[in-house]
């Protein structure tokens, strides 16, 4: 159970406290709540909206039904369209299809990492060359 202090600041954001909160250990209630408010809901380096859409790419590549449910809400409350949530979901599923091909390959990681830094060195030249078109 969080303590006191922690109940009263939940509620003051959300309204209520939420029964899952119920569910986190005593040890870890007050904690959780401060990763929760100082990260997820305060300001940070990335606004509202990118924060609902990393947390609903993540949610969706964990196949978490009550994080998706979360996160999808907390998007539209920041003006997320849903053609954008639709993209978000889909990067995330890209990004766990690919990951999930290497890993079961065992590709060989240091390969990856020179072939990637390769590319990204090709993009950035032809980014450079553009803009140096107009």
């Amino acid at each position: 159970m969080a303590s006191a202090d922690t109940h009263a600041e939940i509620e003051e954001h959300f309204g209520q406290v939420p029964s899952w909160m119920g569910v986190i250990s005593d040890p870890a209630a007050d904690h959780s709540w401060g990763i929760m408010r100082d990260l997820l809901l305060g300001e940070t380096e990335l606004s509202d909206r990118e924060k609902a859409l990393v947390g609903l790419g993540a949610a969706a590549a964990i196949e978490c039904p009550y994080c998706v449910y979360f996160h999808r809400e907390e998007a539209k409350l920041a003006d997320v369209t849903d053609s954008e949530l639709t993209e978000a979901v889909n990067v995330a599923g890209t990004t766990k299809y690919f990951s999930t091909m290497l890993h079961g390959a065992r590709f060989d990681e240091e390969r990856f990492v020179e072939e990637t830094d390769d590319i990204m060195e090709h993009i950035e030249e032809q980014q450079t060359a553009a803009a140096g078109d107009d």
